[in-house]
């Protein structure tokens, strides 16, 4: 029942920060168009083909990841439970190496449909990574997973053995604050161990225009960088990373060397609208008005787990338990918070178009994107609320639509 009350609690609060968060910026309505008037069927046939298959490998690795969880959480197997039980002897650096064990055990069971997504990937034509690649960045990631894990966990039994039951209101502050540090030292921490970044040369056509687009737009633009995701992939994109000193506009170099001028400025100007509008800031206040009730939920889950495992919840043991509460606050917090992050990208696009007043640029974009991305352009209603985090394709043409129309 308290877990029913606190998950309930929880969506709701959720849902009201998506209302007070949105953007109070004029978002343009799209207009209603067809996908047959911008994509051949083998086009769409293909997209969806794609699509539908990398969303159920999707929800095989997290149902696999959930069964894993669920299992440990309620003490099984029994020489996991008695691993867990020989760590209690020093708790926090306990749970920090089991923090750390548990991130690597649910990242084996969804390798195999990593493996296969990747694959896929190549297949059709939008990676451009070897296996051996593509699994020695799953290694890498798979390292700083474990770590940021580790620390995690013995942070969590840390203040559940100092704060009690009370643990999650200090745990809310750490929250929001690692959340801030880690996107303020990603750009230059852990995106380098990925890509190589370069700073557009002074004076060259690219970032002049970035610079003039951002002049114009009134944005504090920071710094402009060229990364070169064609090691990895064919697709093109850009996007605002950092804050403060990091803050910076990142643009692969497929988008420099394969777009024209209009929808290079189309592209820039989208990433600019994030910037006007605060937008990774906004997204920080998100974190920060969910945590709290994110965490009880987590709490009044993970202590039942424990109690049915027979754990101490101030110990290693309870670390499956408060994980499983986390993974089910951290996926239903996910579902909602498409919801803000769908409207930000739209009030994005709507910035684009007021920029560059130019509809017809960021049509031909959103047809590129979705035929290189092999990406469905119409997706079932259910799919983009669930897992999507931008409109769909159509969506976003429509509103470049309704704008030429009222343009005219």
């Amino acid at each position: 029942m308290r877990v029913g009350t606190a998950a309930i609690a929880m969506v709701l609060m959720a849902e009201a920060a998506v209302w007070l968060l949105r953007p109070r910026e004029r978002t343009i309505e799209p207009a209603p168009v067809s996908e047959s008037d911008y994509f051949t069927p083998e086009q769409i046939d293909r997209g969806r083909a794609y699509g539908n298959g990398q969303l159920w490998l999707l929800l095989g690795a997290v149902g696999a990841q959930g069964a894993v969880l669920v299992t440990l959480a309620l003490g099984r197997p029994a020489v996991v439970r008695r691993g867990l039980h020989r760590l209690e002897a020093r708790p926090v650096m306990g749970a920090a190496a089991a923090g750390a064990g548990l991130s690597v055990a649910l990242g084996v069971v969804a390798l195999p449909a990593g493996i296969a997504a990747h694959e896929r990937a190549v297949d059709y034509g939008i990676s451009t990574q070897s296996l051996g690649f593509w699994l020695a960045d799953a290694g890498k990631s798979a390292a700083i997973g474990a770590a940021l894990a580790a620390g995690g966990a013995a942070l969590l039994i840390a203040l559940v053995r100092r704060f009690g039951r009370r643990w999650w209101l200090p745990g809310s502050l750490a929250v929001v604050a690692i959340a801030a540090v880690f996107v303020w030292l990603a750009p230059v921490v852990l995106a380098p161990l990925f890509n190589r970044f370069s700073p557009l040369p002074a004076g060259s056509e690219a970032r002049s225009e970035v610079l003039e687009l951002g002049s114009r737009a009134g944005v504090d633009i920071g710094q402009v960088y060229r990364v070169d995701a064609s090691r990895r992939v064919r697709s093109l994109n850009a996007y605002v990373d950092g804050i403060g000193s990091t803050k910076r506009v990142v643009l692969y170099d497929t988008l420099l060397e394969r777009t024209n001028r209009p929808e290079l400025r189309s592209i820039v100007a989208h990433e600019l609208g994030h910037v006007k509008h605060d937008d990774i800031l906004r997204g920080l206040a998100f974190v920060g008005l969910v945590a709290p009730l994110g965490l009880l939920f987590a709490r009044e889950l993970g202590e039942a787990a424990a109690w049915r495992a027979g754990a101490d919840r101030r110990g290693p043991g309870a670390v499956p338990a408060y994980a499983l509460g986390l993974a089910v606050a951290t996926l239903l917090l996910g579902v909602v918070g498409n919801q803000l992050s769908r409207r930000v990208e739209a009030s994005a696009d709507s910035f684009a178009l007021e920029l560059t007043r130019d509809p017809g640029a960021l049509i031909q974009v959103q047809r590129r994107l979705a035929i290189e991305n092999v990406a469905n352009p119409d997706p079932p209603a259910i799919a983009t609320a669930l897992v999507e985090t931008h409109p769909s394709t159509i969506e976003r043409i429509g509103a470049a639509v309704a704008y030429e129309r009222g343009a005219r």
